[in-house]
């Protein structure tokens, strides 16, 4: 198994730099939370877009995305793509298909990227000559996401809380991403069910290196058969295209299609789609991301 395989998509985004520029939005606004300290992880950039006629008083549903670099401007992203997010949610809310929202775009930080998005519990059911390879050589050393989930989680949500008009309720706090990004918005709902209420998981990367295996998948089932939370209060969206490196994705999410479903999932909790001729890029995501804010955001 070639885990050094894992390096060439773990530095998606580049680094935290200092004076980097805001990313231009064609509508509403962005604030920049410039390289915001945690005592659990190196600190980042945080860029929140704020709905067009914003004015601190009418509370707003939050989504945290992970990948925050990639949201907004893809003149200012290093493969020159972008989710549009500022576009897409901003026609949603005019349509009225879902409330005023407040966008939280979490920077990643390059080259732990891997190491803070790839869900730490799941380790456990690693055989463990797989489990200390991984470690050491895709993971740094040591695995990151349960201290990335407490920045989230006691850190930054409760200082968007405090500095925007927020309903902050679970049923209102929604975690989104694509990739790794996906696999650790499922993982967050997972281990803070009280505090988010939906997650958005796009081209979800079950197989924790970039190569076709059943050991990650099988260890991310373990998880979620023992800790997936009641369909109670949340939902969930699930999607992958077929090209690129989405072609590696329709075992695994067929097989987590049936076990959510076993868990008592049914289509007002969670929806998972197929996008033929969709790949693994930003313009893939873009093109569909209206579907998960409207089925999880959605009034």
């Amino acid at each position: 198994m070639r885990i050094l395989s894992v390096l060439l998509l773990s530095l998606v985004g580049a680094g935290l730099r200092a004076g980097e520029p805001l990313p231009s939005v064609p509508v509403g606004r962005i604030e920049r939370i410039e390289a915001l300290p945690s005592k659990f992880v190196a600190a980042r950039n945080i860029d929140v877009w704020l709905p067009p006629g914003y004015d601190g008083k009418t509370r707003c549903a939050v989504v945290y995305l992970h990948d925050g670099q990639t949201l907004y401007d893809p003149s200012k992203t290093w493969m020159k793509q972008a989710w549009n997010m500022a576009q897409t949610t901003a026609d949603l809310i005019g349509k009225g298909e879902i409330p005023p929202t407040i966008l939280v775009g979490i920077w990643n930080t390059g080259a732990s990227r891997h190491s803070e998005y790839f869900p730490e519990k799941t380790l456990e059911f690693l055989p463990k000559e797989i489990r200390d390879e991984f470690v050491a050589k895709a993971l740094q050393g040591k695995p990151r996401s349960d201290a990335y989930l407490r920045f989230l989680v006691e850190e930054l949500k409760p200082l968007i809380d405090s500095r925007y008009a927020t309903l902050p309720d679970q049923a209102h706090t929604i975690v989104m991403g694509s990739s790794m990004g996906g696999i650790i918005s499922l993982y967050a709902m997972c281990e803070y069910p009280d505090v988010f209420g939906a997650a958005g998981c796009l081209s979800t990367h079950w197989l924790g290196i970039f190569e076709p295996n059943a050991v990650f998948p099988m260890a991310a089932f373990e998880y979620l058969q023992r800790h997936l939370p009641s369909s109670d209060g949340h939902k969930l969206y699930m999607d992958r295209g077929d090209k690129t490196l989405d072609t590696l994705y329709p075992e695994a999410q067929s097989f987590a299609d049936v076990l959510i479903r076993a868990k008592g999932y049914d289509d007002k909790h969670f929806v998972s789609r197929v996008f033929p001729g969709a790949n693994h890029s930003e313009t893939s995501w873009a093109s569909r991301v209206a579907l998960p804010l409207v089925f999880l955001d959605g009034k």
